[in-house]
């Protein structure tokens, strides 16, 4: 509001205890799944992951309708959107007892999930009524209605035992509809929104609103709120039918079991709310944080028996959580859970008072999303692992996240705000008497590089810079050895009992590059808004995830094709990590030598695929974890394979790379820029001619690389293509790192002209060799082709930092020397990481167009035609714009002309 004036005490605690008991009933029908969820999965046979699915439906919609209720509450009012809301809510949670088949139960689902709109609506309303020093308190009270989700597990199944489930729909029904008509007739209008009314102030516009959300704290504050509540609403939907399978309750008991869970996360948040307003909002959610990792790592032991082999024989013992335990431990989960809550939402009307409905819809959207997301992934994770407690081994590793990123960032606000005396403190105290900070902290973040500076380079750049190209190096072996991993998994899956189709096994084979693809786009962007040194810490450590994923899956022959699905999807973190690299190492070298960097990063890189095509098809045939790797496949023309290992020979390594960036990396501050300030390549001619060029290039070689394995396998079956197709990635990464001193003494655009009219000669070879049945033929002509796409991957990132160095002066003739040189890199780097993005979208067509050539023409003759086309045009793009007299490199690569932006270096 524009002035100070808060309306009294009654109108303040009529709107706070309205507003609380409408939340509490819709908090009440937002859950309900999770009751009458269990006899809908009787009557209609339901699996475990159709199962999460109903029940997290509700969550889905009530998440994704909170940011834009959020916002017409803003500009509508709360009495009236909370009741439209409750009204609209009540109709479709009556709709459910007309449903009768998986879909409809669905659909009414999705309208049931309104219910959980109301707590932005709610936000928004309650903290118009209170000063910002009782805001705290005001919505810990407010979010106390959370217990209404303690009120369906406690009455909803005595209704249930009683009439049936769809007695338990039509009373909820019934009761947040009449609640929506007293809301309208009793509630008043915020104040707020009166006074805006009064004056006849316009309300404020979408762009206003949405303004904050391009903040990164907006979105830590929705990670905090994600765990929060959406693990506290996934926990409240899951524990029934944890409690009923694990520890074979009854639905009743069961139901009181989880509403003490409810409850606790609920009624304790008025009282996290009271100790925000008092210690502050920041040490609330640290002490959740805190104690919610110790009881998350509790709770996620699974029941083990040990034996120990003692001097007088073996020793037995085992380690089980009892139900009651089980409970407890539950119960106080659930308190610090319910504070959490509650600082979440004191921090959000402090730092954006005019935007609670925006970034607390926002916040609300992503809290809610986690109830709809983790219920899901709890099935999976069952039908994945058997284990009951992976559900609290996920929540654990996000609260782990979530608080590191917390401590990081309250970090860099004191680092900001007392500048170099941190920097000073030894690590120890013990050490304070021989802490030398000149000697003993190498600084992470490097703000004077030059290494256009012969001086600088030879006494300082040189070092650094070749300590973070070789770190990234490894990083970026294991990036797309994660990403290609997928390819060779595919060949045997149906080795190992996987009755998949060719057409399934083909867009397993692809997915991973369109996800890797499309991953690129964003990845491009990221060192210069986060670092190099962060980004590529945290995009390793990601590769974890499908790693460990693929280790799992492969294990069971009934794990769904959803899974492998999701699976190949995530490989594609190691294809978006190519863009950060790249444009990360581009930072560091000058333009004489940064060609060759560049080439030597992804060179060796790229040779991840073939080190992942030789070394997998060895790890897998022996026990190389022993138990802990799990029980061996046995194949269906007899004998054994641990597929399992494809996937976790990968972890240790990439804990210890993971450890290497984030120790050895720096950031250089000239290289830190915005999206908006990088996105003008977008309006740059050459970058899009580029994306075309280096599609032809890497693209080739990545498709090639994925599709290799399966094509050999079906164009020439008696041949064992497991140990033959590693060699192609191997010459691809090769040529590429040794190559990119030729494109630095010849020109890039020369290169690149003459590699394409050789893969059009190659490409006629492999066509004419699968046409003569000549797998010799096939295999050499392939063997070129992935010889010329390393040269070509080398020339064309050779020609990017060449052709800025030239349109940047001519662009911008406006800017300073210096400016020019920087400009100039950062819209190379750029345009280096993008183009990376869009020629990997290769990964997916590639072997996508074998496949449809198959389907349709019985052969892939077809997609190899068309390949051949492409690199005509290539071709004659590069002789067009680049290599032709006149063109833009003529001169340059002729010797004949400097690039102005290297003039002023």
């Amino acid at each position: 509001m524009s002035n100070t004036s808060y309306p009294d005490q009654t109108e303040q605690n009529r709107a706070l205890w309205l507003s609380t008991f409408a939340f509490t009933l819709c908090f009440a029908v937002w859950t309900i799944f999770s009751i009458i969820g269990l006899e809908i999965k009787d009557q209609l046979g339901l699996s475990e992951f159709q199962y999460g699915l109903l029940i997290a439906t509700p969550i889905l919609t009530g998440s994704l309708s909170r940011l834009i209720l959020g916002v017409w509450t803003e500009r509508y009012g709360g009495r009236l959107v909370f009741s439209l809301q409750m009204l609209l809510t009540g109709a479709a949670t009556a709709a459910l007892i007309w449903a009768d088949s998986y879909t409809t139960f669905l659909i009414a689902a999705l309208g049931v999930g309104l219910a959980g709109g109301s707590f932005i609506i709610g936000v928004a309303y309650v903290s118009k009524w209170f000063p910002p020093e009782k805001q705290g308190t005001a919505l810990g009270i407010f979010g106390m209605g959370n217990v209404g989700a303690a009120v369906t597990k406690f009455l909803a199944p005595f209704v249930l035992v009683a009439w049936g489930w769809q007695s338990v729909a039509l009373i909820w029904a019934a009761a947040i509809a009449l609640m929506g008509v007293v809301f309208f007739i009793v509630a008043r209008d915020d104040p707020d929104f009166r006074e805006r009314r009064e004056k006849g102030i316009p309300a404020p516009t979408l762009a206003e609103q949405f303004a904050p959300l391009k903040n990164l704290q907006v979105w830590r504050f929705a990670l905090y709120y994600f765990f929060v509540f959406g693990g506290f609403v996934a926990l409240a939907l899951w524990l029934p039918h944890y409690l009923t399978d694990v520890y074979a309750a009854d639905v009743r008991v069961a139901g009181m079991c989880a509403a003490a869970f409810s409850l606790a996360a609920s009624v304790f948040r008025a009282y996290g709310g009271v100790l925000s307003d008092r210690f502050g909002a920041r040490t609330v959610m640290y002490w959740t944080f805190g104690f919610s990792a110790v009881l998350l790592f509790m709770l996620s032991y699974p029941p083990t028996d040990y034996v120990i082999r003692g001097k007088d024989g073996p020793i037995t013992f085992s380690t089980e959580m009892g139900m009651v335990p089980f409970v407890i431990t539950l119960f106080v989960l659930g308190f610090f859970m319910s504070l959490g809550k509650a600082a979440v939402y004191k921090h959000i009307p402090v730092y954006y008072p005019k935007h609670v409905g925006a970034v607390g819809g926002l916040v609300g959207m992503i809290g809610g999303l986690g109830g709809f997301i983790l219920p899901i992934i709890f099935g999976a994770l069952l039908d994945l692992t058997g284990i009951y407690t992976s559900c609290f081994v996920l929540l654990f590793l996000i609260v782990i996240v979530s608080m590191a990123w917390m401590h990081l960032s309250i970090r860099n606000m004191e680092r900001k705000a007392h500048g170099e005396v941190l920097d000073k403190l030894p690590s120890f105290p013990e050490l304070a008497e021989v802490h030398d900070p000149e000697r003993t902290v190498m600084p992470r973040v490097l703000d004077d590089w030059r290494p256009e500076d012969p001086s600088f380079w030879a006494d300082k750049g040189r070092k650094v810079a070749q300590r973070n190209l070789w770190i990234s190096i490894p990083a970026l072996l294991l990036a797309f050895s994660v990403w290609m991993v997928w390819s060779v998994v595919v060949a045997r899956l149906p080795a190992i009992g996987f009755e998949f189709t060719t057409g399934q096994l083909f867009w397993l084979a692809a997915l991973p590059g369109l996800s890797g693809a499309t991953l690129r786009i964003f990845y491009s962007f990221m060192v210069p808004i986060f670092g190099g040194r962060l980004w590529t810490t945290l995009s390793t450590a990601s590769l974890l995830l499908p790693a460990l994923g693929i280790g799992y899956a492969v294990q069971n022959p009934d794990t769904p094709y959803l899974i492998f699905l999701t699976l190949a999807l995530l490989c594609g973190f190691g294809g978006g990590n190519f863009a950060s690299s790249m444009a990360n190492i581009a930072f560091f070298f000058p333009k004489a030598e940064k060609g060759n960097a560049l080439a030597l990063n992804a060179g060796l890189g790229n040779l991840g695929v073939s080190v992942m095509q030789f070394l997998v098809p060895i790890v897998i045939t022996t026990s190389v974890f022993g138990a802990m790797g799990g029980a061996p496949q046995e194949l269906t023309e007899g004998g054994q394979l641990w597929m399992q290992n494809a996937g976790f020979i990968w972890v240790p390594f990439i804990l210890i790379s993971t450890a290497a960036a984030w120790l050895g990396m720096n950031d250089i501050a000239d290289a830190r820029a915005s999206f908006r300030e990088q996105a003008i390549i977008f309006s740059r001619k050459h970058n899009w001619l580029m994306c075309i060029l280096y599609t032809g290039t890497f693209g080739s070689f990545i498709g090639y690389s994925a599709g290799f394995p399966l094509l050999t396998k079906l164009a020439f079956p008696e041949v064992n293509a497991l140990q033959f197709v590693f060699l192609g990635p191997l010459v691809g990464a090769l040529s590429r790192a040794g190559t990119g001193w030729v494109s630095d003494r010849f020109g890039g655009g020369r290169v690149t002209f003459w590699t394409f009219f050789g893969m059009i000669l190659a490409t006629f070879g492999v066509i004419t060799a699968l046409g003569a049945g000549s797998f010799i033929g096939f295999f050499a002509a392939f063997m070129a082709l992935f010889f010329l796409t390393g040269v070509g991957n080398a020339s064309t990132f050779q020609m990017i930092p060449i052709i800025m160095s030239k349109e940047v002066p001519r662009l911008m003739p406006e800017l300073e020397p210096e400016a020019k040189r920087r400009q100039s890199e950062r819209e190379s780097a750029a345009i280096i990481a993008f183009t990376s993005a869009i020629a990997a979208y290769g990964a997916f067509f590639i072997p996508k167009a074998y496949g449809t050539s198959i389907g349709m023409m019985g052969s892939p003759v077809g997609a190899l035609w068309a390949f051949l086309i492409f690199y005509v045009l290539c071709l004659l793009l590069t002789w067009v714009y680049y290599t032709r007299r006149g063109g833009l490199l003529y001169d340059i690569e002729r010797g004949q002309s400097v690039p102005p932006a290297a003039q002023t270096a």
